[in-house]
């Protein structure tokens, strides 16, 4: 690892599972964070077969996966208020934010979120 750190958001996961190119050069050789919202929405994707739960938890294996502390719980209510955010939305951008990482996505609406050093995938 290079000691970057980086929080990638749920998007990146499923993007990878279905064989999306050009994701794995901004994940390799990095230190991965994923929000305790990143694991529920994966794991507990509707319908998710077998295989599919075993190959996202062989990811989050290499994952730090962080749990809703009081101070990101605080940014993601801040977050609400000034912003038009989904709650998962909100507590995965709150973690970043927390963390003082770059932030992995493919979603463009996290491009109005200030103090968030984004990294936009595009598909």
């Amino acid at each position: 690892m290079n000691g970057e750190k980086i929080l990638a958001d749920t998007n990146v996961f499923i993007n990878l599972a279905e064989g999306k190119e050009g994701i794995e050069p901004h994940l390799q050789g990095k230190e991965i964070f994923v929000s305790a919202i990143t694991e529920i929405e994966l794991l507990g994707y509707y319908q998710i077969t077998e295989a599919e739960k075993n190959y996202f938890k062989l990811l989050l294996n290499d994952c730090s996966i962080l749990e809703l502390t009081d101070a990101i719980k605080q940014r993601a209510i801040d977050l609400k208020q000034k912003h038009r955010i989904k709650l998962p939305d909100a507590i995965i951008a709150a973690t970043a934010q927390f963390l003082k990482v770059g932030f992995v996505t493919f979603d463009k609406g996290f491009s109005n979120i200030p103090n968030l050093d984004l990294i936009l995938l595009e598909f």
